[in-house]
């Protein structure tokens, strides 16, 4: 038996149906994790104007540790770069700017857990389901070599078993038609959640810039606080 045959017998005893098993696997998968991934990117979010003007407050005072209070009680992404800016507020602009850029690789880290997998799904699902109609269509094809010489013997025993033949491949199509199914939606969770992945990544300059806007004249090692004491003793 040579190797194309031995891969065809294989083929033929495995048969298509485990490909939509397959493919119900992973619409499933990818159903529940766009959900989880939904209602995590919604929690990250928050009210930045509102934040963002309380927080101005605290650092116009100087009130750094009341600032990381506030931003310890919000769970948005852009309160936590915020805060590992102000723990190095004391070291000056550059080390707090280094500070929220490492804090906000981390976050995109967490935001994007879970997306490759929505991208690996709908850009290989329909190659999933074509996969099981190619199965399928050898198989069609192999029931079709066996019904010739009966088509030969007779007429209307071959019209039947060409009719099956038919039938037989429209079926194979269908895992294909599950695999585009399958696919589209994938697609279109993983587009939306990434884009709302840019969009918080996007929104943390609005605190960022804010945080090294009041560090920004405290020079490494100086903080405002100290240098206000400074002026004032020396204007007495």
């Amino acid at each position: 038996m040579s190797t194309i045959e031995s891969v065809k017998q294989v083929l033929l005893a495995s048969g298509a149906g485990w490909v939509l098993w397959l493919l119900g696997l992973l619409s499933m998968s990818s159903l529940i994790l766009a959900v989880e991934r939904w209602l995590y990117l919604r929690r990250r979010g928050g009210d930045l104007e509102t934040l963002a003007r309380e927080l101005d407050v605290h650092l116009r005072n100087d009130e750094f540790d009341r600032a990381r209070a506030l931003l310890a009680t919000s769970s948005a992404v852009a309160a936590r770069v915020a805060d590992a800016g102000l723990r190095l507020s004391d070291r000056g602009t550059e080390s707090a700017d280094k500070a929220m850029q490492s804090a906000a690789a981390l976050e995109r880290g967490r935001l994007e857990r879970g997306l490759a997998f929505l991208a690996t799904v709908g850009n290989n699902a329909p190659f999933v389901g074509l996969f099981g109609t190619v199965v399928g269509v050898i198989h069609a094809f192999e029931e079709l070599g066996h019904a010739a010489p009966a088509q030969a013997a007779a007429a209307a025993g071959g019209q039947a078993a060409s009719q099956a033949v038919m039938a037989s491949i429209a079926e194979a199509l269908v895992a294909t038609a599950v695999g585009i199914l399958v696919a589209l939606p994938a697609v279109a969770a993983y587009n939306y959640l990434q884009r709302r992945v840019v969009s918080l990544l996007s929104g943390t300059e609005v605190l960022t810039n804010l945080v090294l806007a009041y560090v920004a004249d405290g020079g490494p090692g100086v903080r405002r606080p100290a240098r206000r004491q400074e002026l004032a003793h020396g204007g007495a």
